[in-house]
């Protein structure tokens, strides 16, 4: 499968998964109105944005907070994950992240969500 296929079927499945998110957990809101149509492509742009600043970001902030992410076995990951998503916020006009804690708690949701889909979809973009 062509590697663009690939990015465009995980930001259809994050947007899925941010879909989910959004009805779990109060804190976490995406400002979608109007038809069917008008939602899903609300719900595909966040997803995107979120793709791109974890893909961009991520690794660079993963690697400046080794220490942190050593020093408490990994957890210090689920601050990362709520950092990723309220800078999502904070570029997007209709993503919304109430506090610290519905960052965290949605950022959890996130990577655990997409570990599923990525178990159940095998859409890992490899290079060649």
């Amino acid at each position: 499968m062509n590697t663009i296929v690939k990015f465009a079927l995980r930001v259809v499945v994050l947007a899925v998964i941010m879909y989910v998110v959004t009805r779990l957990i109060s804190g976490i809101t995406v400002d979608a109105a109007g038809t069917t149509a008008d939602r899903a492509g609300t719900y595909l742009w966040v997803a995107l944005l979120f793709a791109v600043v974890n893909s961009v970001l991520g690794p660079v902030i993963r690697l400046l907070s080794l220490p942190f992410v050593l020093l408490t076995l990994g957890l210090f990951l689920l601050v990362i994950n709520a950092a990723l998503l309220g800078i999502t916020a904070a570029i997007s006009e209709r993503f919304n992240v109430d506090g610290f804690w519905s960052a965290v708690a949605g950022g959890f949701l996130i990577a655990l969500f997409s570990w599923i889909a990525e178990l159940l979809l095998p859409l890992k973009v490899r290079s060649s």
